[in-house]
Order: structure tokens, then sequence, then C-alpha cells
């Protein structure tokens, strides 16, 4: 097989989406897929605070909560073949923001609260999206971003690093009934109960149980 013929690993990433018209507003394609992903559920079962009576141990009262953790690596040395006088700040610049609110707003909630506004809503911020193929793409929220810069240019411009990244799956109990986020969880949803159907059942006698237990 030539060169030419090899196909193109497809990259994970995050979706920066308007939540009203669902167009792209930025995309982050992650440089190098991470090797290993954590994910883990908890779910979320009536009476589980010890509230519940008996008729309740097998009832779920919502989605299950479910959080992805995986380490993202930068390295400016990889893209020799683009100019990059900043090294990896604009990468991680691009990650950081996604968990700070626009200096725009900051300054302007400020000049609120010194005219006296006693309430002010809290910066609503654009859906994001992380995708892992096209299986799996997620509405999520960032709970976790911890960065680790391990090598720097004469500048001291980070060129290499490692960024920790931990999300939240937002789910309909997260987000208001008809959001768009709210949507694609239940697409992801049906994408899973899909992909059970496809897997080849098992039997009673591998287990070493008969029909009636």
């Amino acid at each position: 097989m030539s060169q030419v013929d090899i196909p193109k690993p497809v990259r994970s990433g995050l979706v920066i989406v308007d939540p009203q018209r669902g167009t792209p507003q930025r995309v982050i394609v992650l440089q190098f897929n991470p090797d290993s992903l954590e994910r883990s559920l908890a779910p979320q079962v009536a009476g589980a605070d010890g509230s519940g009576d008996r008729t309740e141990a097998l009832r779920l009262k919502g989605p299950a909560v479910e959080t992805w953790k995986f380490t993202a690596e930068l390295d400016a040395t990889e893209q020799l073949d683009v100019p990059s006088p900043n090294g990896i700040h604009p990468q991680l610049a691009t990650l950081e923001l996604l968990v700070q609110p626009a200096s725009a707003q900051l300054r302007t909630n400020q000049a609120l609260a010194a005219l006296g506004t006693l309430e002010i809503t809290p910066v609503e911020a654009p859906l994001t999206l992380f995708t892992w193929g096209g299986k799996r793409i997620l509405p999520v929220r960032l709970t976790e971003l911890t960065i680790t810069e391990e090598a720097f240019d004469i500048d001291l411009n980070p060129i290499r690093a490692a960024v920790a990244i931990g999300l939240r799956v937002l789910t309909v109990s997260d987000l208001p009934t008809g959001h768009r986020g709210a949507e694609l969880y239940l697409a992801h949803l049906a994408q899973k109960e899909r992909l059970v159907g496809t897997a080849a059942g098992g039997r009673l006698s591998a287990l070493g149980l008969g029909g009636g237990f």
C-alpha cells in the first residue's frame, strides 16, 4: 500500500456551537488523539440518599452523570512547517478561554455593579461539543483544565505541554427542553441503544445457569 492510500486518522476535538443557530463558532482539533480515555458513569437512582422505600430500589430518576478525562498533548516542534513565533500560546489560550467569560462581558458586569445593579445574570457560555469519532458527539462542560508546560523556546514561549482535560456530559437533566445540547444528548443515547442491538447475545448456559435459574 502506497503512502497516499493510507487513510488519515480521524481527529478528536471540541466544537464551540451557537446554541440558538447551531452554527460552529470555533473548531478545536486535538493535535494528537489521546492515548487513553477515562470514562465514569454514576447512576442517578431513586432513594440514593436513604430516604426512598424498597419499591424504588430499581428506579432511575434520570440519566447517569458521565464524566470523561484525558490528556491532550501539544507540541510546536511537530508543526515545523507552520510559523510559531508564540509557541503553543495560541492553542493553550483557545482551551483556557473555554472556562473564562469574555473580557468585554466582565467589563459590562463591572459597569452594571458600579451603577448599583443588585443582580447580574451569570454569563452564559457557548455550547461545547466533544467529538470522538462519528459515534460519540457529546454536549459537555469543562470541569478540569490542568496545564503542564514541559518545554520553552528562548523567549520562554511554551513549545510543548500536556493538558489534562475533564469533561462532564450535559444531559436532559442539565439543559432546558428543546435545547440543542439536550437534543444532541438524546441522539447520543439513541446511538448507544442501536449499538446494543448489534451486540452478540450471551447464553445462560455460559454462566452455568438454567432457564429457570
